[in-house]
Formats: structure tokens, C-alpha cells, sequence
């Protein structure tokens, strides 16, 4: 034992909790606009099809065809990693792995499509297409056939088509209620979002819904689709998309970045408009700093590189969207679009490998950290939180095993749950 040290202080108890006091309005500020990542699984990419063309079968349909492109162009591990130029360890559990998931969940999150992709159509077939989709997205849960994530893409808030989108996803809402409640895994995405004011719209559109049906204040969110320039930066000079987050009132779950508005909108030409372009990484990067700790997740656009044709050709496309992928990923876009079935295999290839290459340093640092035992690291706890979403990410999408995360780092799924969303005051304190 050391020697019993003298404490002596010289402020006042009262001089703490003025201060305190003065900052209250600061702390629930902190605590309503920044609550933090909201733990849940997030998908790897969204998947979307017009409305017009969503089916019973849209979903095992695109795996089955993204199969059929793999055993093709890439029937076995070698091929893969040829194609790819996967390290010879990542080859075959990469490929392996990419064939299961294809089998098992080929598609994590589906938007149908009620915008671009859908095209012109009459008011009577938007109606009945979008009543269709209800019905099927509420049968797809019903006999489990659903991808995790369901939902539409409705038309925007802007005067020339905005009547009609309100009309779109009251049908779509109604019919799911009308077939039992939404599902859980109820997303909306509402496009080409130029002023905060479109948000609160849509806030206020869901709010009378939600009263109508009886259902939660809050209950059902959206995610927001940036693709002006007006979206990033307002006239004003301030980052628009920071207020948007707030106009959502809570509602807001995502920000997606669409790569062809957006580029066309700063008159890129359209050989260079591409989500590694300079003015997509601007734009994503402020997207990034808005929505850090506010609960929003950022998404990562597409490519329209589609990977189909002779194999030189469908290998050229899938090197592209790996190397896209992967580049998404080292920024922490963890997702994207897919706008094709055979960019399925080179989607998961990259997310796969991504994180199995990283597993070992990852677990190894976490149980460091969690065992107070030295390395040659020495990591803080928004470090432990890095590493904890990183694994849970891995386990989510089917990259990595629940067992040989907890055989690396000898923590259980609630553990690693509980590194990945510490409180506030877990961050700011110290990990002594």
C-alpha cells in the first residue's frame, strides 16, 4: 500500500452544480440530437425494383439468377479469387460463404419502386400496383420469404408529383395494415429531398397516418435520398442535410446517396458520374458528418456498371463493383445499392471479405480491452465500440459465426452488444 494521499479542493459544491445547471439545456440537446447508433442490424446493400415489376418470387429470383451468374463466371474458389484477386486464405470460406448467403437471404433490404425505375404510369395502374405490394410485402412476412428489410420508394415531395406519392404509400401503408400491422422491418424512402421542409412534410404526412390507424406516435420512419446539390449545401451556405435529420422529428433512419442525380446535378457527364467520383465522396462525406450520433445511418449509392455477357465482360463489371464495395467499406459506408442480380456475388464477396480478413486483429485488441491485458495497442473505449460494431456487422451479414467471434474473444453476443452502444458517459469517461 502507498501512502494515504491529502485531497483538498477549493470551489464550493454550489460552483459544480451551477454549472451543471447551466448546461441542462445543453444535455438534453446532446441526449435528443445525438442518442447514438440504435444497435440494430443494419443491411449491406437495398435492392430495388419497379413496382410495376415486384412479384411473388422477386426476391428468390434474384438469388437464383445470381447463383447461376457464379457458377458461370466463377464456378468454384479459384475462379473467384482469380477474378478478384482474393489472398488464397479468404479464397474459399469467401466463396463458400457467398454461395450460402445466395441459397439462404440472396437480398437483405428491397425497395419496390414508385420513382425512377417505375417509370410513367396511369393514375389506375400506380393504384393497383401499389395495393399489389402490399399485398405481397404482407405475404412475404406471413410465410417467411421476406427479406429482412421491405419497403417502397415513393415519388417525391415536389408539386408536380407529390399528390400522387401521398396516394402511393397511403395505399401501400393501408393495405398492410389492412393485412395485419406493418412489419418490422418497414422501411420508406423518400427521394430527390431538396429543402428541410419536404422532411417535415413527411413527418407530418406519417404523423396523421399513424392517428388514423391507431397506431404509435413515432411508429414508422424513413430514410431520406440525397441527390441535389441543394440537399448538401443550402443557399445559405450551412449543410442542409444536418437540417433535414432534425425536420424528420425522430423519423429519420437513413440518408442514401443517389449517385446519378446527384453527379448530373453538378453536371458531371455521365462516362465519369460514379459513386468514387470527387463530388460523390464530397457529398457522402458530409452526409457522414451530419448523421454521426444521431441514430441515421449513411448509404453508399450504385453502380450501373451491370455485370452481364460475355465472362471477360461480367469479370470486368464484378472488379468494379468489388473495388467499389470495398472502398465503401474503409470509408464506413456499410451500405449500397444493387441494381442488378449478378451483383450479388461480388456485393457479398467484398462485404465477406472485408470481414474475415480483419477478425483476428479485431477479436484479439477487444479481448485485449475487455481483459485489461497488455498488446501493443492501446485502445479507448469508442476503439472497443469500433471494434464491437465491426464484429456484429460481420455476424449480421453472415461473414462471420457467432462461435468463432466468441472462441476469439471470449465474449458472448450481449457483450459485444454492450461494447458497440455504450452510453455517452461511457465514451467521455475513462476506460481505467
Amino acid at each position: 500500500m502507498g501512502q494515504q494521499e491529502q485531497v483538498a479542493t477549493s470551489l464550493a459544491g454550489a460552483v459544480s452544480e451551477g454549472i451543471s445547471a447551466s448546461l441542462a439545456t445543453v444535455d438534453a440537446e446532446l441526449a435528443r440530437r445525438y442518442p447514438g447508433d440504435p444497435g440494430t442490424r443494419q443491411p449491406v446493400h437495398t435492392v430495388y425494383v419497379p413496382g410495376d415489376a415486384f412479384a411473388a418470387d422477386t426476391i428468390r429470383s434474384w438469388g437464383d439468377r445470381a447463383l447461376a451468374a457464379l457458377d458461370e463466371h466463377a464456378p468454384d474458389a479459384a475462379a473467384l479469387a482469380a477474378v478478384l484477386g482474393l489472398p488464397d486464405e479468404l479464397a474459399e470460406p469467401v466463396h463458400a460463404r457467398v454461395r450460402a448467403k445466395l441459397e439462404r437471404e440472396p437480398v437483405e433490404d428491397l425497395r419496390v419502386d414508385f420513382e425512377d425505375g417505375y417509370g410513367g404510369r396511369t393514375d389506375a395502374d400506380e393504384d393497383r400496383d401499389a395495393a399489389r405490394a402490399a399485398r405481397l410485402v404482407a405475404e412475404a412476412y406471413r410465410d417467411g420469404t421476406a427479406a429482412p428489410y421491405t419497403g417502397i420508394r415513393m415519388k417525391c415531395m415536389e408539386a408536380a408529383v407529390r399528390d400522387r406519392g401521398i396516394r402511393t404509400l397511403d395505399i401501400f401503408l393501408t393495405g398492410l395494415m389492412e393485412a395485419g400491422g406493418l412489419p418490422d422491418g418497414l422501411v420508406l424512402t423518400l427521394p430527390k429531398v431538396t429543402y428541410p421542409q419536404q422532411v417535415t412534410a413527411m413527418a407530418r404526412l406519417l404523423d396523421e397516418f399513424e392517428e388514423a390507424c391507431g397506431l404509435a406516435p413515432g411508429r414508422i420512419g424513413f430514410e431520406i435520398q440525397i441527390e441535389t446539390s441543394q440537399a448538401i449545401l443550402g443557399p445559405d451556405g450551412t449543410a442542409t442535410v444536418a437540417r433535414m435529420i432534425d425536420a424528420a422529428e425522430g423519423r429519420a433512419t437513413g440518408l442514401h446517396y443517389g449517385t446519378f442525380d446527384y453527379s448530373a446535378c453538378l453536371g458531371v457527364s455521365a462516362a465519369h458520374q460514379a459513386s468514387d467520383h470527387p463530388a460523390a465522396d464530397h457529398a457522402k462525406a458530409v452526409m457522414q458528418v451530419a448523421a454521426a450520433g444521431t441514430g441515421v445511418r449513411v448509404s453508399d449509392g450504385s453502380t450501373n456498371v451491370l455485370p452481364v455477357g460475355p465472362t471477360a465482360k461480367v469479370h470486368d463489371a464484378w472488379r468494379l463493383h468489388y473495388g467499389l464495395t470495398r472502398r465503401a467499406l474503409a470509408r464506413a459506408y456499410y451500405q449500397g445499392w444493387d441494381m442488378h442480380p449478378a451483383h450479388l456475388p461480388t456485393r457479398y464477396a467484398a462485404v465477406f471479405a472485408f470481414y474475415r480478413e480483419g477478425l483476428e486483429p479485431a477479436a484479439a485488441r477487444l479481448a485485449a480491452y475487455a481483459g485489461q491485458v497488455g498488446g501493443d495497442v492501446m485502445d479507448e473505449p469508442a476503439t472497443a465500440k469500433a471494434l464491437s460494431s465491426y464484429l456484429l456487422r460481420g455476424i449480421d451479414c453472415g461473414a462471420l459465426d457467432t462461435a468463432e467471434v466468441a472462441r476469439l474473444t471470449g465474449l458472448t453476443r450481449a457483450d459485444l452488444d454492450r461494447f458497440a452502444a455504450p452510453r455517452r458517459g461511457d465514451l467521455t469517461g475513462t476506460n481505467q
